[in-house]
């Protein structure tokens, strides 16, 4: 079980670290307003907002490598629930596609950390 949990954290890691470089550099770019279903001009003008959102992004990230790392079962659940909230709230509030990509993900991580644990 905690070579899956591993390996899902990592998975839940790696995801947002690519939102991380999507938010802060590419948002302004044709594959991250094709990410993000973005018009050129709603991408610059929210630019700075998105470096701000992609910044967060990389604390749940540099928190699940943290967790991964040290093999510490409070911060991996600290930090996958972290994402499973930040997840849920960005699925009623932005777009539906965020459940898949960040708490389905995220919450199957949880799920096998607490088989393991």
């Amino acid at each position: 079980m905690q070579v899956i949990a591993n390996i899902l954290i990592a998975l839940v890691a790696l995801i947002h670290l690519y939102i991380v470089v999507l938010e802060m550099f590419l948002w302004t770019t044709p594959r991250g307003q094709k990410a993000f279903g973005l018009t050129p001009e709603f991408a610059e003008a929210s630019k700075a907002l998105a470096a701000n959102q992609g910044l967060y992004n990389g604390f749940l990230a540099a928190g699940l490598i943290y967790a991964l790392v040290r093999q510490d079962f409070a911060a991996s659940v600290l930090f996958t629930v972290f994402v499973i909230v930040a997840g849920i709230y960005g699925t009623f509030t932005a777009s539906r596609k965020i459940f898949f990509v960040q708490v389905v993900p995220g919450g199957l991580a949880l799920l096998f950390v607490l088989l393991a644990g």
